[in-house]
């Protein structure tokens, strides 16, 4: 028999691994296991308003080694992540509107590849699954409607195809961000692709807070959206695979996430409904970790959660914030366990607050998410919020084109955070302060390799 390619073994993987996952779903009950949107991931705290649309082992937690000169002759950094995410969600970041052509939409994508290296970054996290459809052409789910303004029309080429070429051709690492849950910003579902899966399975769907979610207590939704991630991994030479802060949708006042059935078949092995729905995103994390392994091994699994797990005032192990929002009691998402536990191989929190925030101060979540990385095995690299720098109605700190600057400074002040990944690539490329300049300015002179 002749050798069998690389996507042909990796397509090959991921049958296998699918047949053992819709086995397991068909059980009945838990699966034992091994984020206005447009602007994801999207923050929400307490301290600063309403919902924000935007999101190693004790050896290995030396800090960034000191810059040595590379062949150009400027300083270079041995490994930290300097990343960006590019939101495809509503248009965000790209493309600028949907409807573009071929060569239009390509040319946009390359720019921002472009930008993110005269910047000096190194990663760059484009979101190829916004809404339960896909930028690739999936064996699951309908085209995107931010590409052409109609889900399910062909783009006329392969983004995902041609965005992890042309990054590789920059050396840019390109990590394929995926949100599993989410299938539309609206509650129609006759907005939908005929052929989408939510209009063919109804009993799926969740409609909540004015979108339509798929439940994640089904296990055959858990299976089903882990074939349709791992579809693009078999595929495509990604990197990394990205979740975003979306699990369980962030609260709304006065509703309820109607799960109650899925609850009442699969939830009665639990002490109650958090904790079963804990269970089911624990597994979630768990299965996509060893399904990208067998898929392409090699490829890392990363989350950039909301940044508050608990405030200390709810669980002692928690951060000093008074957040509106807690991961683990709202979005069910155990964020702290799955970096202790190194189910995931890299954890970016959102930490989109400013030095001195009364409610949640960028300095002290910093402090606490370096000690829950410390002596693992799962790199910590922060979230940073390049949004807001200069923007319309923040905070007097973020006028302050240093702001952002100072957030790597303090930061270089624990062993165990790895590097920074910044929201989003439109502004990086607007930049209306001047805050990323003078990131680059303070602290990336030289190129760096990510970690790995």
């Amino acid at each position: 028999m002749g050798r069998m390619s690389r996507r042909a073994f990796a397509l090959a993987a991921l049958s296998t691994l699918l047949t053992a996952s819709d086995a397991a779903a068909g059980g009945g009950g838990p699966v034992p296991g091994t984020a206005a949107e447009g602007a994801d991931p999207a923050p929400l705290t307490a301290a600063e308003g309403s919902a924000d649309p935007a999101p190693g082992t004790a050896a290995e937690d030396s800090p960034v080694q000191g810059a040595v000169p590379g062949p150009d002759g400027l300083p270079r950094a041995s490994a930290e992540m300097r990343g960006v995410w590019i939101a495809t969600v509503g248009n965000r970041d790209w493309p600028s509107r949907p409807g573009r052509t071929a060569a239009e939409q390509r040319k946009e994508l390359t720019a921002h590849l472009d930008r993110a290296v005269r910047d000096r970054l190194n990663t760059v996290i484009l979101q190829v699954r916004p809404t339960a459809d896909a930028l690739w052409p999936s064996s699951y789910e309908p085209w995107a409607e931010y590409l052409t303004g109609t889900q399910g029309r062909h783009p006329g080429w392969d983004p995902l195809g041609t965005a992890v070429t042309e990054a590789h051709a920059r050396g840019l690492q390109l990590h394929a961000w995926f949100n599993p849950y989410r299938v539309a910003n609206h509650t129609d579902p006759t907005r939908l692709a005929a052929a989408h899966p939510a209009r063919k399975h109804p009993d799926w769907v969740v409609p909540y807070g004015g979108r339509l979610y798929y439940n994640p207590g089904l296990p055959e939704v858990r299976a089903f959206v882990q074939r349709a991630m791992l579809d693009a991994v078999a595929r495509y030479p990604v990197d990394a695979v990205h979740f975003d802060d979306y699990f369980y949708p962030y609260p709304v006042a006065g509703q309820t996430f109607d799960d109650d059935d899925a609850y009442d078949r699969h939830g009665g092995a639990f002490p109650s409904r958090a904790a079963w729905r804990r269970d089911n995103i624990d597994t979630l994390v768990r299965e996509t970790a060893a399904g990208i392994k067998r898929v392409r091994p090699g490829t890392r699994f990363g989350v950039s959660p909301f940044g508050v797990w608990r405030n200390a005032t709810t669980d002692s192990r928690g951060s000093d914030t008074r957040a509106g929002v807690e991961t683990y009691d709202d979005l069910y998402a155990d964020t702290r366990t799955w970096v202790r536990s190194h189910w995931i191989d890299y954890i970016v929190p959102q930490l989109y607050w400013h030095i001195g925030n009364a409610a949640a101060d960028y300095a002290g979540l910093v402090a606490w998410w370096a000690e829950v990385a410390k002596g693992t095995k799962t790199h910590l690299y922060v979230g940073e919020a390049l949004y807001r720098a200069g923007a319309t109605g923040q905070p007097s700190a973020w006028q302050d084109p240093v702001e952002l600057s100072r957030h790597l400074t303090l930061a270089a002040g624990y062993p165990q955070v790895r590097g920074h990944v910044f929201f989003a690539a439109k502004d990086l490329a607007a930049d209306p302060a001047g805050a990323m300049a003078r990131v680059v300015a303070d602290h990336y002179r030289g190129p760096a390799k990510p970690p790995r």
